[in-house]
This record gives structure tokens, sequence and C-alpha cells, in this order.
């Protein structure tokens, strides 16, 4: 198949990537740069996929089977109608557009099912409202007009490879010995996926016509507690780490960061907890995800082969200091 991949060059894209040449497929990727650092296999398409006139540009004598849409601009966000703009500028032709939604996209609660209605357009977070209007807008498009769309919503994706500094922000204070701040007892709830799950449900819907038409929610099964995955961090690394409480409300009130310089808890990894049942991707997909400890050991094997990251603990210094 002649296969589009739009965001090819980070975390998720780079596995799918290389999965699907390993399966025989033609593979472009579409982002802002005008090269990638990929197989020189992979096919290049510049545009910013915000720009809709620019993303149309890239694409007017191209024809692909099916394309995968990974890209979510952090930064301006992504919004519904950007990604409507894309989906039409692939044509008429395809046969699955493969859109990476995300839990975010339940807004907040726990054991969301795919039926559940998504966040409303008002929410006041501007990546939660843009995945569920996104996911909308292509369902709409598959009911008036027939696109053969597939959103899949992952939780908390970890793994080799992992841009954001998640993982690697336990594993590093552990390796240096520090203390690690856990925010009101570490009782909210995390969902994860190993990179490697996803990228295999983004393969078995490229296949499966039952997938056209659905959402799937694609997760390990059992949330963990943000204390329980600490720990199993800590035995993945095979350390011993020193944990130190503190009420979240002093943290904040220390000027600790969800995203930012002021890091606490690695980025974005302490916010209200979304978890969600994964029954109907194992009934129609044959899912069988990798177990949460063997996933981190792997993951942590590639930590520990990268060259060490020097943080500067500053902050944390004075937030400790102040919860002592």
């Amino acid at each position: 198949m002649k296969i589009l991949v739009i965001g090819g060059t980070l975390f998720i894209g780079r596995r799918l990537v290389a999965r699907l040449l390993e399966q025989g497929h033609e593979v472009a990727v579409l982002h802002r740069k005008s090269a990638h650092d990929l197989d020189p296999r992979v096919s290049n398409l510049a545009a910013d996929r915000n720009d809709p006139s620019a993303v149309r540009a890239a694409l007017q004598d191209r024809r692909f089977d099916a394309v995968f849409d990974n890209v979510y601009d952090w930064g301006r966000g992504t919004t519904a109608e950007q990604v409507e703009a894309t989906a039409r500028a692939c044509g008429d032709r395809i046969q699955r557009y493969i859109f990476m939604s995300s839990v975010a996209a339940y807004g907040e609660g726990l054991d969301h099912r795919e039926e559940d209605e998504l966040a409303p357009q008002d929410h006041p977070e501007p990546y939660v409202r843009n995945k569920a209007a996104s996911e909308r807008a292509l369902f709409r498009m598959h009911r008036e007009e027939g696109l053969p769309v597939v959103t899949l919503r992952p939780p908390f994706v970890y793994g080799p490879g992992n841009p954001f500094y998640r993982e690697a922000f336990f594993w590093d204070r552990m390796r240096d010995g520090r203390p690690i701040v856990v925010p009101d007892g570490g009782a909210r709830l995390m969902q994860f996926v190993h990179v490697d799950d996803l990228v295999s449900v983004c393969l078995k819907v490229l296949e499966a016509p039952q997938a056209v038409g659905h959402a799937f929610n694609v997760a390990n099964p059992r949330p963990v507690t943000q204390l329980e995955a600490i720990e199993a961090m800590a035995r993945a690394a095979g350390y011993r780490p020193e944990l130190v409480f503190a009420p979240r409300a002093k943290i904040l009130e220390c000027g600790g960061q969800a995203l930012g310089t002021h890091l606490y808890f690695g980025e974005y990894f302490d916010l209200p907890p979304i978890t969600m049942c994964t029954e109907k991707v194992k009934r129609m997909l044959g899912f069988r995800p990798i177990d949460f400890a063997e996933g981190l050991r792997r993951t942590y094997a590639w930590y520990a082969a990268q060259p060490p990251r020097r943080p500067d603990y500053s902050f944390e210094d004075r937030l400790l200091a102040q919860i002592r």
C-alpha cells in the first residue's frame, strides 16, 4: 500500500514508519522540515499541517491508500477545522484515515467506553476540546461522505524514544540518588500503553475492514496509581528510591509546574485521572498488550544506553527545603 504518515519523525511516528517498511509498504511522511533522518526509502513531503493550503499543495499530485494523522501542534493547537481540511486534501480514494486521538478527548472521568460522550466544545483545555472536536468532525465525514476513518484513543504512551520527559524524569533522579516528590500520597490513577502496542493496533486497523467507522481505546487494561507507577519504574531499573510525600497545593504554591522549567513529577504526569475500558479493542482486533513490567524493562534498557542527561535540580532543592 502507498501510505502517508503525517508527523512520522518523532516517537510514535518513527516506530510506525519502521514497521510499515518492514511490511513492504511504500511510505511518505509529511512534516514541516525539508528533509528527514528516516530510512532513505521514505519520501519526504514538507508542509505545516496547520496550513490547509500548504497541505493541499504538498498532496495535490500524490495518491495514497491510507493516511495516519499523528500530529498535534502543542504550541498553537491543531483544530478540528485543520484536521478536516487535511482529510479532504488526501482525496476520495483512500481506504483508511487513521487519526491519533487521546484519552483526553473524554475530558475527565473513569472507566470510559468508546460510546461515551466526548468533551464539549467549550472545555477549558485546548488539547481536550481540539481532540474531541476533531473526532466529531471525522465521524461526521464518515456518516455523510463515507470517509473510512478510524480513531485511536491512547492514554500515556511510554517506551523507547519517548521525547516527553516522563520515564526518564524518574530514572534520572534514581540514578543521581535524588528523592522523588510524590504529590498528595500518589493516589491519582494513571493508564499507560507501550508505543509498540499502539503501533501494532495502527497496523491492525489498516487491514481490518471491521475497524472502519470505529474509535478504539488502546491501553493496558489496568490503571495504576502514581505511587504504583514509580514503584514499577524503580523495579525495572533496580533502584529503591527515597520518596518524599508532599501536599499538591504546597507544591503548586512553591511554583511546581506540570509542564515547564519547574517540573516536579514529569511532563504532564500529574493530571486529574482519566481512565478507560479496553474490551472493544481486545474483542474486535485481538489486542494483547505488553506486560507493564516488561515494557518498562525494555524502556529502561533504551534509557540506559542514551547519553546521560544532566538535570537542573535547583527548583527541587528549594521545593524539598520548604516541604521538609
